[in-house]
């Protein structure tokens, strides 16, 4: 904590459980995490939760109160030869009568043959794993993998746990006065539960030697960022979000997600398509110009493309909020699948058949069908065992 050339959030690491704040879910007494320190016996572990929360920090107090050697990798910089690399390592360390504990941070990014490296060596007790994440494990980290680790959900921190971590850097630092209540409250704001970028954002306004003010904040922190990946978990939750607001009828919440969405850089696509299928799925019967207002909106960003295409696909987002919903169309869709997965070889009517020879129409084929309007036949159209189906 006392090399100044360090970044803050670096100097501010907790080197304790106890200096930990946030994760009190994990780390309060009697919880998974101090029970593994208090017994002193490592577990493999999946850590997810969002930038910020203390995953790498969490990592290290394990391995420095369980007294393993810390070994740490990046998936996103480090190949086959390394993780080769550290299970020779863990050898001479088993030899040695040592514990040794692998990090890896953003194990998601590792792929399916490279995490499936582990398994031997953690089912060995060679090494114990720790990986981190950003991502939902139960798409990106392979089930035998999982099923021999703890997952771990670190939450977000919350304002007030933001503004403690703040404090006590500035008392660390010796420069409580220099900041104002005000800013302290802006500071967390920003920082959307991450104490990294509060760290950050409060070092950068502390270098410009003047009173912080929610000004000074504002200057050094620049525009916050939206906190989405396209290809990652925000990218689900924010859309689902939005579909079910549409569903809801909530015009505003719609609007605002879809403003995100747009914002972060979102296929629009993406989005239109999305409208396209809630169109009939939610709406349906309830109003049949929906659809064809979906799917216009879809031809319209085609061929407009943004920023002025976010007219039409704010129009169809509103339209679709406000219309009448019903689910008939959903629910007698399933009900069909049903119907057809359990009885999907129930010989077709014979005078439902078409009968092209006069062999065929001797046999029964098309007998008494009129091709008319409205035409009900008196044996109906379902195959015999489910004809009184409705």
């Amino acid at each position: 904590m006392s090399d100044s050339r360090q970044p803050l959030a670096e100097q501010m690491r907790p080197q304790t459980l106890d200096e930990v704040i946030g994760q009190s879910h994990l780390l309060g007494e009697g919880e998974l995490l101090r029970r593994i320190v208090k017994n002193g016996e490592p577990v493999s572990l999946i850590l997810w939760g969002p930038p910020g929360t203390g995953k790498t920090t969490l990592a290290r107090i394990i391995a420095r109160e369980v007294k393993a050697e810390f070994i740490e990798l990046s998936a996103v910089t480090s190949g086959k030869k390394d993780v080769e690399q550290v299970i020779g390592h863990a050898r001479q360390n088993w030899n040695l009568g040592l514990r040794t504990i692998l990090f890896v941070d953003e194990i998601h990014r590792f792929n399916k043959a490279q995490q499936d490296a582990f398994l031997p060596h953690v089912e060995s007790g060679l090494i114990t794993l720790i990986g981190a994440t950003t991502e939902n494990p139960s798409f990106e980290v392979i089930m035998p993998l999982l099923s021999r680790s703890r997952v771990l959900v670190l939450q977000r921190l919350t304002k007030d746990e933001i503004i403690s971590v703040l404090k006590r850097a500035l008392k660390v630092l010796k420069k409580s006065k220099q900041v104002s209540p005000k800013a302290l409250d802006y500071l967390a704001e920003l920082s959307d539960g991450d104490a990294r970028v509060a760290l950050g954002n409060l070092e950068l306004a502390l270098s410009f030697n003047e009173k912080v003010t929610p000004e000074v904040v504002k200057a050094a922190a620049q525009k916050r960022l939206p906190g989405y990946d396209k290809k990652g978990d925000s990218h689900y939750d924010v859309i689902s979000a939005f579909i079910k607001s549409l569903r809801g009828s909530d015009a505003t919440a719609a609007t605002y997600y879809l403003a995100r969405m747009i914002d972060a850089g979102e296929d629009p696509k993406f989005i239109a398509r999305r409208m396209v299928i809630f169109a009939s799925e939610d709406i349906g019967l309830a109003g049949n110009g929906a659809l064809s207002l979906a799917i216009a909106t879809f031809e319209a960003v085609e061929r407009v493309g943004l920023p002025e295409a976010k007219y039409n696909l704010f129009h169809c987002a509103i339209a679709l909020a406000r219309s009448q919903k019903s689910r008939e169309i959903t629910d007698l869709m399933y009900s069909a699948f049903e119907l057809a997965r359990k009885y999907p070889n129930s010989p077709v009517p014979l005078h439902l058949r078409n009968a092209p020879t006069k062999l065929m129409k001797d046999l029964g084929y098309n007998r008494d069908y009129k091709w008319q309007a409205g035409f009900k036949h008196d044996k109906g159209f379902l195959p015999e065992e489910i004809k009184d189906v409705v």
